[in-house]
């Protein structure tokens, strides 16, 4: 699995997502930010809206469940068509459990952490997860400054995947731009959410290009 751009419609137009995310043919996934206003304090996407944009468009869809009892909601998400779904472990009760009844339903299992939230007590359960989220940033709102202490953390998660031998993905969201996607890669990254990035270019799907070049050429 090489390099994976997957544009953040957080800072795209509610009210045309259809065709926001129209925009953006050339990404690997569309990255949906669902957020409940407890867990963070801002209040996004809710099943409803998923199911409708994933009749929308053929690009899978990317959950990222910024929201309080994520044992309880994930599977709706499931259900509403997103082909991956990310919890985050600050917010689940039992993750294990919670990351099969996500891959028994069919989709892509993922773990979430926020930026204080060290990646080695979660070491046994890589083998379970099909993604881990390190966020680069405080979650709740787009257009935040990449937090470089994060860095260290990217490179012991890709250690840790790389002693048991999992092929699990390792994606980056938060501040991803020309100027630090480099960074991330290096760090042991390869997949990519950006959102101010992409939807603040005058061409989005252009910007999803040349981030997945630079990146490519970080990786090579």
């Amino acid at each position: 699995m090489g390099i994976q751009i997957t544009p953040s419609i957080l800072n795209a137009d509610f009210a045309r997502l259809g065709e926001e995310v129209a925009r953006i043919p050339s990404a690997d996934w569309v990255h949906v930010d669902v957020m409940d206003n407890h867990f963070v304090p801002n209040l996004t996407f809710g099943p409803t809206m998923i199911e409708a944009l994933a009749r929308s468009t053929d690009v899978p869809l990317d959950a990222h469940l910024m929201i309080e009892d994520a044992d309880r909601n994930a599977l709706a998400y499931v259900e509403a068509g997103c082909g991956s779904v990310t919890f985050h472990v600050e917010a689940a009760r039992a993750p294990v459990r919670l990351a099969r009844e996500i891959r028994a339903h069919g989709a892509r299992a993922s773990m979430a952490l926020r930026p204080a939230t060290p990646i080695e007590p979660y070491e046994d359960l890589l083998p379970e997860l099909d993604m881990v989220l390190i966020m680069t940033v405080e979650p709740g709102f787009g257009g935040q400054k990449f937090l470089d202490l994060c860095l260290p953390k990217i490179r012991r998660a890709r250690e840790l995947m790389d002693k048991h031998g999992v092929e699990t993905w390792l994606q980056v969201d938060g501040g991803v731009s020309l100027d630090t996607i480099e960074r991330c890669v290096e760090a042991g990254a390869d997949t990519f959410v950006a959102g101010s990035a992409v939807y603040s270019a005058d061409d989005p799907d252009r910007m999803v290009a040349e981030l997945r070049a630079k990146a490519e050429s970080a990786a090579s």
